[in-house]
């Protein structure tokens, strides 16, 4: 009926399984939970975890690691007995043949609770709207910088994505575009069937996204179009950026687009999903629909160190509008599309409305498909510089066997990963050290986490559990 007694299940089970005894490290979480309340295990334990994981990596605990516990010799005390089982206590070094059970185990441990859905306290919050502008502040400099210097990402880009790109530029010129209404809440709170009922429409969607096309079912009911209100582009709405529970350390920040945004933007992503289904090549890459290459590379990364798993911090909100607007640069009808529908103003709790130079937060139908369009061209300029000269078209298609991304779970080979990585953060990104392995036997990628080829991907728990067996009220 609580956290920790399910913890203290979870624990108890994971050293039976082991053949360790975990007596003295419930006494330490019952302890550290009393003293630091649950953020002791929503918080600190998952960044034990990461050291856990970046050891496995390194193939040796670091001295920096594993702070706020005691230790012995090189290894922390807390869960000592399976820490026993995966490196040696006194030098730390990653032993020949680790346990892959206790591998599992302490992870399974420190990240029970990681992803709990809880409020965060409000000074958390404010921190994550804070870190959203100093992101986008971030962006603008990075574009304001860049903005003669951005060739060679057109010219790999165009390398990669030029048939797609051409394929949805004549879906746009020819009015071939199918909208839907997505799933997600917008930022006028209109839901549900009232989203098909025409209120109002932007006139710089008019040209691409014409109202008599997307918001009436024929000419017949032309009439329908009399109440629709044609709003200028200084009277639009802003997206709304709001927080929703991702861990009690910090929320995650994500933006609701106007309803009208979000309706062409489905039309867009529906022509990009169609084109890079088209393509042998691309849809080995980068298949929006499909994550589980990922995480077959992460496993034959984790089997053989041929391939690298990275992840990026906040890479939504870093990516610019420059980099969509110099993939679109040879293809000005579809750049004219994709700049209608992307809203140009947040409102962000705490700061009012600011302007942007990000593409898009989470939330727009188009962040996910731009996105994965830009780290993949960022990949093969690494890729250039690692070859150390202009990547072919032959390049490609031999290397889109090791090459994955998928959103910012991103797969490389390994010979490649520091040039890639350079190329990334020169491009205005951050790879999460974190959360990015290369060296060991440790892979993760879309959700699956692997070592030496085991899957040791673990169960979270992602609500409070109830506390009486009365049905929640409405």
């Amino acid at each position: 009926k609580s956290l920790i007694a399910l913890f203290d299940c979870i624990l108890s089970e994971t050293g039976i399984l082991c053949g360790t005894s975990t007596l003295r490290d419930s006494e330490t979480v019952h302890a550290r939970v009393e003293y630091e309340g649950l953020s002791f295990l929503t918080i600190t334990l998952p960044m034990y975890c990461r050291d856990f994981e970046k050891s496995l990596d390194l193939g040796y605990i670091e001295s920096s690691s594993f702070r706020g516990f005691g230790k012995m010799g090189s290894s922390p005390k807390f869960l000592g007995g399976l820490i026993s089982l995966v490196f040696d206590r006194k030098t730390g070094v990653l032993l020949d043949n680790p346990s892959i059970d206790a591998i599992q185990a302490i992870r399974q441990i420190c990240l029970l609770h990681s992803k709990v859905s809880l409020q965060c306290s409000p000074a958390r919050e404010a921190s994550a709207f804070r870190s959203y502008i100093e992101c986008e502040d971030e962006v603008a400099a990075w574009s304001w910088n860049n903005q003669e210097s951005m060739s060679d990402f057109h010219r790999v880009s165009q390398l990669l994505f030029a048939s797609v790109f051409s394929a949805m530029e004549y879906d746009v010129q020819y009015s071939l575009l199918i909208p839907r209404h997505g799933p997600g809440a917008t930022s006028d709170n209109i839901r549900g069937n009232d989203k098909y009922v025409p209120r109002y429409w932007h006139t710089r969607l008019d040209p691409y996204f014409p109202a008599s096309d997307f918001l009436i079912g024929s000419y017949r009911t032309w009439e329908d179009l009399e109440g629709v209100d044609f709003i200028e582009p200084e009277d639009e709405l802003p997206v709304k950026v709001i927080s929703v529970p991702k861990t009690l350390k910090t929320p995650r920040i994500i933006a609701m687009e106007p309803l009208v945004m979000q309706y062409a933007q489905q039309a867009l992503l529906r022509s990009f999903k169609d084109a890079v289904a088209s393509s042998p090549v691309l849809t080995r890459m980068l298949n929006p629909n499909d994550q589980t290459p990922n995480q077959v590379s992460a496993r034959i990364g984790s089997t053989d160190g041929s391939l690298a798993t990275l992840d990026l911090s906040e890479a939504s909100d870093r990516v610019s509008n420059l980099h969509v607007q110099y993939l679109l640069l040879t293809h000005p009808h579809l750049d004219g599309a994709v700049q209608a529908c992307r809203s140009r103003k947040a409102d962000v709790p705490g700061h009012g409305i600011v302007s942007l130079s990000k593409f898009a937060s989470m939330g727009s139908a188009l962040t996910f498909p731009f996105e994965s369009c830009v780290f993949l061209t960022c990949i093969f300029m690494g890729v250039e510089k690692s070859l150390g000269r202009r990547v072919t078209r032959s390049d490609v298609i031999r290397l889109s066997s090791s090459v994955r991304v998928f959103g910012d779970d991103i797969v490389v080979p390994r010979h490649m990963v520091s040039d890639v990585v350079d190329s990334l953060e020169a491009n205005g990104f951050r790879v999460n050290l974190g959360k990015s392995f290369w060296n060991g036997k440790f892979r993760e990628s879309c959700g699956k986490e692997y070592y030496d080829g085991e899957d040791v991907t673990v169960a979270r728990c992602r609500r409070l559990l109830p506390t009486s067996h009365q049905p929640r009220s409405a």
